[in-house]
């Protein structure tokens, strides 16, 4: 079970509150998972990733096992505490501005 937290805004355009649990299929990646969620939540469809090129979108970080995977290929395998349910992805919405 893969434990998943989203920004405030995206909570409330997915109609949850607290973390999303998703079940995901070895290997867990980061392309695995962001599947599983726009599956389960079909509203976040081009929200976290572009629709044609599955993308991050700007202004979305991902965070892994307390490291930032944002720029990571999609197949990149996340840490076994996040496989297990140990330790949440993380999806954030990025600060801009100077």
């Amino acid at each position: 079970m893969i434990r998943v937290r989203l920004p405030a805004h995206l909570r409330t355009l997915a109609q949850v509150t607290g973390e999303i649990h998703l079940d995901v299929a070895e290997p867990v990646t980061i392309g695995r998972v962001l599947d599983a969620l726009e599956h389960r939540r079909p509203v976040l469809r081009g929200s976290i990733r572009e629709h044609g090129t599955q993308r991050r979108r700007p202004l979305v970080r991902y965070f892994a096992g307390e490291r930032d995977v944002s720029h990571e290929p999609p197949d990149t395998p996340l840490p076994a505490s996040v496989a297990a349910g140990v330790e949440p992805f993380l999806v954030v919405g990025a600060i801009a501005g100077g």
